[in-house]
Parts: C-alpha cells; sequence; structure tokens
C-alpha cells in the first residue's frame, strides 16, 4: 500500500480552540490549553497517522497586532507555517461575524493560493443551532472553501468527517515521522510548557504573558523506588510585583503550579518527577532578542 502525507497549516484568531483541536485530533496532549489568549506562543506539530495515511499538523499562534518582539515572532512563525503547506486549516467560532484577524488570515491564505478548510469549533456551546447555519452563511460569502466542518473539539464531534475532508489533499510520499509519533517537540520543550499552562490557569490575566519558563536541569537517577527524573525550571518574569505573585503567600502560589505541574509531567512521561522551581526577574525580556533566542524562540 502507497503511503500518503500532508501538511496542514492550523489557523485562526485567539482563543478559539485551535490547540484544543489539535490535541483531540492528535489523541493525546501535545499542545499546552487555556481559556487565556495567546496561549501558543511558537509553531508546534502535531502527528496523525492512520494506517497508510500521516498528517502532519502545525499549529500557530493566534493572529494578533504585536506589541513586543516576541509578538513579532508570534505572528511571523503563522506566515512560516502557511508557506508550503498543502492544506490550511482555518479555526473559528459559531459566530456571525467575522473578526478583523480572520479576515487577515483568510486573505494570506488566498495570497499563498492554499487550499482552505473551515472547522467551525465549538458547537457544543451552541442552544440555537440556526446559529450555525447563518454562519456557515456568511463564511461561504468569504472564500470558495475546500470544506465547512463544524466540530466540537471538546466531545469530539465532527473530528472523523474534518480528518476525511483534509485526507483529501495528502500526496504519494514516504512518511514524515514514525507512526507512533504525535509531536516532534522534545520532552524538555513540553515540561516547560506544562509549567506554564499550569500560571495561565492559576494567575490573574496579565500575568503570565510577562513570563517564560526555561528548562535549566533534565536528568534522570535509580533509586530503590525507581527512576526519578529531576527537573528544574526557571520561572521568569518582568517585574518584582510579578514575581510576587507567582510565588504568593509564604510560596503557596508556587508550590500549587509545581504540583499541578508535576502531577501532569508524571503522567506524559510515565515516571516520578522531582520538579523544582525558581523565580526570577528579567525586565522586558519579551524584547531582548538574545534572551528570546536563548528561550528558543529563532529569528533570522
Amino acid at each position: 500500500m502507497e503511503t500518503v502525507s500532508a501538511f496542514v497549516a492550523i489557523v485562526g484568531r485567539p482563543n478559539v480552540g485551535k490547540s484544543s483541536l489539535l490535541n483531540a485530533l492528535v489523541g493525546k496532549k501535545v499542545a499546552i490549553v487555556s481559556d487565556k489568549p495567546q496561549t501558543t506562543r511558537t509553531r508546534i506539530m502535531g502527528v496523525v497517522t492512520k494506517e497508510n495515511m500521516q498528517l502532519v499538523f502545525l499549529d500557530t499562534p493566534g493572529n494578533h497586532k504585536p506589541r513586543t518582539r516576541l509578538g513579532d515572532f508570534m505572528v511571523r512563525s503563522i506566515g512560516e507555517a502557511v508557506s508550503g503547506v498543502d492544506v490550511g486549516l482555518l479555526v473559528t467560532e459559531p459566530r456571525t461575524t467575522i473578526r478583523e484577524e480572520e479576515q487577515a488570515l483568510l486573505n494570506q491564505l488566498k495570497q499563498k493560493k492554499v487550499p482552505i478548510v473551515l472547522a467551525i469549533n465549538k458547537i457544543d456551546t451552541l442552544t440555537d443551532k440556526s446559529v450555525l447555519l447563518s454562519c456557515i452563511d456568511v463564511w461561504k460569502q468569504q472564500a470558495d472553501f475546500a470544506a465547512i466542518v463544524p466540530v466540537s473539539a471538546m466531545n469530539g464531534d465532527g473530528l472523523d468527517g474534518l480528518l476525511e475532508e483534509l485526507a483529501k489533499f495528502t500526496f504519494e510520499s514516504p512518511h514524515f515521522f514514525p507512526a507512533d509519533a504525535s509531536s516532534d517537540q522534545t520532552e524538555q520543550a513540553i515540561a516547560s510548557e506544562v509549567i506554564r499552562e499550569k500560571m495561565l490557569q492559576l494567575l490573574r490575566q496579565e500575568i503570565p504573558h510577562g513570563i517564560a519558563v526555561a528548562i535549566e536541569r533534565w536528568g534522570e537517577r535509580e533509586t530503590e523506588k525507581g527512576t526519578i527524573l529531576d527537573i528544574d525550571a526557571y520561572i521568569y518574569c518582568e517585574r518584582d510585583s510579578h514575581k510576587g505573585m507567582v510565588i504568593g503567600k509564604k510560596g503557596a502560589m508556587l508550590k500549587e503550579i509545581a504540583s499541578r505541574a508535576r502531577t501532569e509531567l508524571e503522567e506524559l512521561f510515565d515516571t516520578k518527577v522531582n520538579l523544582q522551581c525558581w523565580v526570577k526577574v528579567k525586565e522586558d525580556w519579551r524584547n531582548r532578542q538574545g534572551f528570546l533566542s536563548g528561550l528558543g524562540y529563532k529569528f533570522d
């Protein structure tokens, strides 16, 4: 049987559920999720392999107007993801209005002459299904979509149909990843993102966007009770006041962040984890290109 593959760029405005949809399609967590916009900062790759077919998904940051060098990097990564893919997956919500950021993404895909599949996510939130029909009508006026698929990343509705539509854009080629691969991320990158996810969930809205996580130590050791993975993580924030909030009263917030992250990392890596977190202040780090490069944000 000939193997076929396709690259799919997932794009959309912030907080429409792109990462949740990627996780649901892959069948495991490869991208962090929160209800705050701009959760995803870099291009994250997820892989779905079914028999002879492999789809490689590129999850991108939400399209927004950048205010920092980090923001510039995030928006630029969208353009890089769109270039050279076989199909664009534009994710939106069941609304009857099209936002400015969505129109910009649609225009970008049209300019690249990339086939576009529209996924209308969060249909599980609808009580009036006529809203969905109106939403489809509004979008049909904007472009000649290869397909429009209502889905719910939350409960899985429509996901099989979405994969079927995307499979139409595969081409004959070897698979780019092993059949059991789910992502291209390193374990260290996954760990730093899981820690950041817990801060997104626990802290006030403005604070997590000024926070970065760097893994400084990573190693396994054998004990009488089995293998333990030691992880030392530095949490960087931009202000002393934010550092205090991350640490919390008598260290309570930092302990909660580390505890939640440790629990999830033990499940992901199937081993005991010793996670130690420290908080440091690095003023205006989102505009420091050298620091950003050290965190893995590569600039040309």
